[in-house]
């Protein structure tokens, strides 16, 4: 019969050689690299997985905390967009980000920078964190305007500070409740806004909330000032269809769909962002879920829990 070699022609031997000296990962294998560095690159401009060396007695928060559990899931991407949102109806807020950042100009840097924010305050060491916040008080200090009607704002403002940090905390956790990898447990939510509560404060919040309850009171109190301007509907269109590759519209607009869809009713209406009644149970969920699940499945482990393991 003779060997594989001795059957091939020339040309398909040396291809086979060739193969056999240095033979690639399965097909699936490739598949999620390939996959998983497209979506690091996205979200965070690097598409290798960032080292976390070991901090055991140094973490700003321990690997048991409520905000590891939290931030360590990709539920975070549609928690990160419902928030952004919900900051588009407070005037003051809004134009902030539209005076002030580069959002419109390099919108996925702007992610970048405070998904590093994140990483840095809920992975990092207690030394890295207190500078990750030194320096967002820095710029706050810079950030200050008028809004269109006139009224005098500033990124320093405890008020303005509040409404943000709030709407964060609350989409951080309702997108782990709804969409995290496994179910939160029942202590952990209060847990979360506790522990987010110590940033905020450092930020410059004033008593920040400490549990869902005072999180919900805190928000309700912020309804009589919020409204949609053309701004907003400007900022929330440039939300809903961003600078993205072509590769990447779909699966965002699946985010965009999930976020949007766990907005308070007020919201979406203010914004103009109607839900088709059951859209929700029967296709939304179902299909951000699935994406989430291929996107962590590509990304793999959490570096800062592979870095927390023992070794």
């Amino acid at each position: 019969m003779g060997t594989v070699e001795s059957r091939l022609p020339s040309n398909r031997y040396v291809a086979y050689r060739a193969a056999m000296a240095n033979p690639r990962a399965d097909p699936v294998t490739e598949l999620r690299e390939r996959l998983g560095r497209s979506v690091r690159t996205l979200l965070a401009g690097d598409p290798e997985p960032r080292p976390m060396p070991l901090l055991e007695g140094d973490r700003r928060f321990p690997s048991t905390s409520a905000v590891w559990t939290v931030h360590s899931d990709i539920s975070m991407l549609v928690g990160g967009l419902r928030a952004l949102l919900l900051q588009t109806l407070h005037p003051p807020t809004l134009a902030g980000v539209t005076q002030h950042s580069t959002y419109r100009t390099d919108p996925l840097g702007r992610l970048q920078r405070t998904g590093a924010f994140l990483g840095v305050t809920t992975f990092g060491s207690r030394a890295d964190a207190d500078q990750a916040v030194a320096m967002v008080r820095a710029v706050h200090e810079h950030v200050v305007g008028t809004t269109n009607d006139g009224v005098p704002y500033s990124a320093t403002d405890p008020h303005l500070l509040a409404w943000v940090h709030c709407t964060e905390v609350d989409s951080f956790l309702r997108a782990r409740m709804r969409y995290g990898v496994s179910p939160l447990p029942a202590d952990m939510a209060d847990r979360y806004v506790e522990e987010m509560g110590e940033i905020g404060a450092e930020l410059g919040v004033t008593e920040p909330p400490q549990n869902r309850h005072d999180l919900r009171i805190r928000l309700q109190s912020y309804r009589s000032e919020l409204a949609a301007s053309p701004d907003t509907h400007e900022t929330v269109r440039f939300l809903a269809f961003p600078p993205l590759s072509l590769a990447a519209r779909a699966p965002y607009g699946v985010v965009f769909a999930a976020a949007t869809s766990m907005l308070p009713r007020f919201a979406r209406r203010q914004l103009r962002l109607p839900v088709v009644p059951l859209a929700e149970p029967l296709a939304i969920r179902p299909a951000a879920t699935l994406l989430l699940r291929t996107i962590g499945w590509a990304l793999g482990e959490h570096p800062a829990r592979r870095a927390a393991q023992p070794a």
